[in-house]
């Protein structure tokens, strides 16, 4: 049974992950959130949850700002075949989430290597990272080592990457 967020939120003190937690109204895309959080100190991400032609799942975390191109961000996460947008469906039976409320903490939910989550290398160079635990009703806000570790606690192996440069035009 998937965890809500306040499982989640119980299990991370209980593993001395300290954070800050943030009530607000529902946020649905990165704009939307960026509006309510903005002020939250910290790096805000965009969360993507992909799946490739051999219905491998990718999670992947963002700067809020980040453009991809997914033709080119296949190499990256070494997908096979081509990468597109999983469906709503598949978010909510891997990940135990409804859209907008995507972030690496869904992984929670997930079983080990079922998902292959990825973050890019900048955020870590942050001092505090904002995502959602599991609902688009809250932020959190931590220390990107303890999201690691977080991740890691739960059976999973987060890759970091850098983003590829955008073509040009």
């Amino acid at each position: 049974m998937a965890l809500n967020s306040d499982d989640l939120l119980t299990r991370l003190r209980e593993r001395g992950i300290a954070y800050k937690l943030y009530e607000h109204p529902q946020v649905l895309t990165v704009e939307a959130m960026m509006a309510v959080c903005g002020d939250i100190a910290g790096a805000h991400t965009k969360n993507l949850f992909l799946r490739d032609g051999k219905k491998t799942y990718f999670l992947v975390t963002l700067q809020h700002d980040a453009q991809v191109d997914l033709k080119a961000f296949r190499a990256v996460l070494g997908a096979r075949g081509g990468l597109s947008f999983a469906s709503a469906e598949a978010l909510g039976e891997v990940l135990g989430v409804e859209s907008g409320a995507v972030s690496p903490l869904a992984a929670v939910n997930a079983a080990p290597e079922s998902v292959k989550i990825f973050l890019q290398d900048s955020l870590l160079a942050e001092t505090r990272i904002n995502v959602h635990p599991l609902v688009s009703t809250r932020t959190l806000n931590l220390v990107p080592g303890d999201l690691m570790e977080a991740l890691r606690a739960e059976g999973h192996a987060p890759q970091t990457f850098t983003l590829p440069a955008a073509p040009a035009a």
